[in-house]
């Protein structure tokens, strides 16, 4: 029986060594909260430098570890671990210091500090390979936020591993009480790629000199531009007591566009770029700095101490992934005579509002344990947004617009209420004696449309709100809406382009000879589509059916540029620029782009808004030959719809979501009720919901997105299980035909799910596995208790009480290999890391027939030049 006991104890002590190698996917947390260094117990976050915030997403806290300088200007370093290995994308900062304590903070990217102690003296530098600065804050400026689908990109094959934070502390008054600082920055990260990558932009003067009590000194900065297109969203400026405003600048072909401009007494937090400015290769990036030396009786110079003064500009900028830069500097001045040209603006003080001054000089009055609540409010608030693109589009089935007597639905737009537009054709039909072998209209004598045209409906509940339009139009096609609320149409029947504000029974302005077909600046022929930028209102017109071009006017209505041609069909590839009917036009205000619906050749073709040079083509097999309409929604998704296949061809009527910056296919959508016949346009919203006007069936479909639901999916033997928010619980068994490239975060985020639920099941396996042998062992000894003192007496219960006392001392864990049971399940805890027409001829709208130094005081340079990019 002894040998028995032996044999199950030597099992037992097995089982208990394979649980204790078992390591679940999740736990990089608690290894990384087991390793990080003891902090001083007044930082609050101390204990729990990582917070979960979901299946993808988690937040990072970065502290001092409770310093106490000991001298005016001193910069203490610490650094902080990546605490994942893969590839993880910074979105959003939250600073936690105050302007009494300290002066400004940066936060440093890196694969190796410069130091591995808790803290350092930053003399000795921030890290030891190349650094790139990630966040900057000084003067109680308000947290930075970065838009949807833009993310500092850090780990991974590319991206520092290390955190590395820099405190500079001016005026060391306040620590006359010893009290120790935990100043910092809270991080919020994911996993979930992002499709634009963020970066920063360093201009910073080195050798200005500001002479005693002289009024005004400047200090410039100008450096070309010699790398991939970037786009601008936010600035920063920085200098010390002197400084009076600091200006920065694009100039292109001598003009001056502002970026931002700010006075560095006020909280110099990262201001938005108030309008979008991308900067293309050969620009010039500029910028100023105003000192004033008055009441300084020495010369002041660029240092890093609080006497000293500093001229910086910080760029906060997004680029395509596979073109980023993280990080670049300018510190030269390479065309002073340029400054002449400066505008009057950068020499001028900007007012200080009251608000801002509160800001300047009060203090956070947050408290330490808000400071977390809010961070986890805010990623509840959040979820929906860090899953932006895992979604699925489907027929909002309850929508009544479908039953819509309409007429031919040509044209889509949503006005600035978000209300839907609809432009279509009454009782008038394009048809096969619609136009001659000219183009030229041939039933004038029908007249003009007599009913209303434009309808404006509620987007909820088809709604009439508004209509317009009688009597104005002979064969209408597209539609678009400008920000100021004014609608833009084209008719093809016309050959006119109009200009109508929303309660105008007059148009505002018209492009075009009425009913006179051409292709000189002054006439059009068969215009199919506007669009109206944002930034500075010119007009760009899709010239289409019969002209092969796209047209540039000012906003007065006077041409610009053109470009475009035809397409040489005898070559049976059409180049970029060559269009067989440019059908449908689509702003991209995020890249400065506007993507043409190159119909016949179906494709997608975009180009720079103020050039015309071509940048892409979007083309996909499922496509088809035809791709009638694009739509885009800021934050980099596009929508498009294609057009009916021809003879023996069995691509799908359908719709498609892609991701701009990758073109990949997101998701696909077709109608539950109806089906597509020849879908013409095509208009969505910021929370994805999809209008699509079909000019054949004369009815416009809505369609919404599904993510309202969290995506908790766990998906297994072709079995898929939803929980939605109202805790009820789907399963579907579905079967998945679609590829799984066309969903790749969907797959990433099941990955997780599968790894967090086998985590599970193997925990409670274990559990059970471990509780067994014990029960076992117990019974046992209970039984060989119970025969020894019914055959020996009390003797033989003594030599019992010896030999189990040894063997439970072992199990307490007395013993080198004892167990503790209580640390074999604290190993196990950890955080779950759940976490921007055919012509009558070959095209109208017929149906087919059958057939550097940075402000760490260290003097950097920027990143060799790429060689100038050519156009594919």
């Amino acid at each position: 029986m002894a040998g028995l006991v032996n044999n199950l104890l030597i099992l037992f002590l097995v089982f208990q060594n394979i649980c204790l190698g078992f390591r679940s996917s999740l736990s990089v947390f608690k290894r990384y909260k087991d390793t990080t260094r003891s902090l001083s117990s007044e930082c609050f976050g101390s204990d729990h430098p990582v917070i979960s915030l979901g299946l993808s997403d988690f937040a990072l806290d970065i502290r001092m570890p409770g310093v106490t300088p000991k001298q005016s200007d001193t910069y203490l370093c610490m650094s902080v671990p990546l605490p994942v290995d893969d590839e993880a994308y910074v979105v959003d900062f939250k600073p936690h210091a105050s302007m009494d304590t300290v002066h400004h903070m940066l936060l440093f990217g890196c694969n190796e500090p410069s130091s591995t102690e808790n803290y350092w003296d930053c003399d000795e530098g921030t890290c030891k390979d190349k650094s790139n600065i990630l966040y900057a804050w000084a003067r109680n400026a308000p947290p930075t936020r970065l838009p949807k689908g833009v993310g500092f990109r850090v780990g991974g094959e590319t991206g520092g591993r290390f955190f590395v934070l820099q405190v500079h502390y001016g005026d060391i008054s306040a620590f006359r009480d010893k009290h120790k600082d935990c100043s910092g920055v809270t991080l919020h990260l994911t996993h979930q790629k992002q499709p634009l990558i963020a970066g920063m932009y360093l201009m910073m003067s080195v050798n200005t000199v500001i002479p005693p009590g002289e009024k005004v000194v400047d200090a410039d900065i100008a450096c070309h531009y010699k790398r991939f297109p970037m786009h601008l969203f936010a600035y920063r400026v920085h200098t010390h007591r002197l400084g009076k405003v600091v200006s920065g600048y694009r100039v292109r072909n001598g003009q001056w566009t502002l970026i931002g401009r700010q006075s560095p007494q006020l909280p110099q937090a990262f201001y938005p770029v108030e309008h979008p400015v991308d900067i293309s290769y050969d620009d010039i990036l500029a910028a100023r700095c105003v000192f004033s030396g008055e009441g300084r009786t020495a010369e002041t110079h660029i240092g890093g101490t609080a006497s000293d003064e500093m001229c910086n500009f910080y760029i906060m900028y997004y680029m395509e992934a596979k073109h980023a830069v993280s990080y670049m500097t300018c510190t030269q001045n390479a065309n002073p005579d340029m400054f002449r040209n400066i505008p009057p603006e950068a020499n001028i003080p900007v007012p200080v509002k009251s608000d801002m001054l509160k800001m300047t000089h009060g203090h956070h009055e947050e408290t330490k344990d808000s400071d977390k609540t809010s961070l986890l409010q805010q990623a509840k608030k959040e979820e929906e947004e860090i899953l932006d693109q895992n979604f699925h589009i489907e027929e909002a089935v309850e929508w009544p617009g479908l039953d819509l007597k309409l007429g031919q639905v040509s044209g889509l737009a949503l006005d600035p209420e978000n209300n839907l537009v609809i432009f279509h054709r009454g009782d008038h039909v394009w048809d096969e004696n619609s136009f001659d072998s000219k183009f030229v209209y041939q039933q004038r004598g029908l007249g003009p449309i007599e009913q209303n045209t434009v309808l404006v409906l509620n987007p909820s509940n088809a709604k009439l709100l508004h209509s317009m339009g009688k009597s104005l139009f002979y064969l209408p096609h597209g539609l678009s809406i400008d920000k100021n609320g004014n609608y833009w149409a084209t008719d093809v029947a016309l050959h006119q382009v109009f200009k109508l504000g929303a309660d105008d029974k007059e148009p505002l302005l018209i492009l075009g000879v009425a009913l006179q077909p051409g292709s000189d600046r002054s006439h059009f022929c068969q215009p199919t589509d506007v669009a109206v930028d944002p930034v500075t209102g010119n007009i760009y017109v899709s010239d289409g059916y019969c002209n092969s071009r796209i047209i540039q006017f000012s906003p007065n209505g006077l041409y610009v540029m053109q470009w475009g041609e035809g397409t040489e069909t005898s070559l049976g590839t059409a180049r970029p620029g060559q269009f067989h009917i440019p059908h449908s036009l689509a702003l991209i205000p995020d890249f400065g782009q506007l993507c043409v619906a190159d119909r016949e050749n179906g494709r997608i073709q975009c180009f720079r808004l103020e050039t015309g040079e071509f940048t892409r083509e979007i083309k996909h097999k499922s496509f088809g030959r035809e791709l009638f309409a694009v739509s885009y929604v800021p934050g980099g998704l596009l929508f498009a719809v294609n057009g009916k296949p021809y003879p023996g061809e069995a691509e799908l009527v359908q719709g498609f979501v892609m991701n701009f910056s990758t073109a990949e296919i997101i998701d696909t959508f077709i109608p539950l009720r109806k089906s597509f016949e020849m879908p013409h346009d095509v208009v969505a919203s910021e929370d994805k919901t999809v209008f699509v006007g079909d000019v054949h069936a004369r009815a416009v479909w809505k369609f919404a997105s599904t993510e309202k639901m969290e995506h908790r999916s766990v998906k297994k033997a072709g079995i898929e299980v939803q929980e939605i928010k109202e805790s009820e619980t789907i399963v579907q068994a579905r079967l998945k035909n679609n590829p799984e490239s066309t969903d790749p975060l969907k797959k990433q985020e099941t990955q997780h799910l599968v790894g967090q639920t086998s985590t599970g099941v193997s925990f409670v396996l274990i559990t059970t596995l471990l509780i067994i042998p014990v029960v076992v062992l117990l019974a046992i000894l209970a039984f060989i208790r119970w025969r020894k003192t019914t055959v020996y007496g009390a003797d033989g219960e003594h030599k019992l009480d010896s030999s189990s006392g040894r063997i439970l001392g072992r199990l307490r864990g007395k013993g080198s290999g004892g167990l503790n049971l209580g640390n074999f399940f604290a190993s196990r805890k950890g955080y779950s890391r759940k976490g921007f027409d055919r012509l009558s001829t070959e095209g109208s709208d017929q149906e087919k027939d059958e057939d550097d130094g940075t402000d760490s005081e260290e003097e950097c340079s920027g990143p060799p030049p790429l060689p100038a990019p050519s156009s594919p």
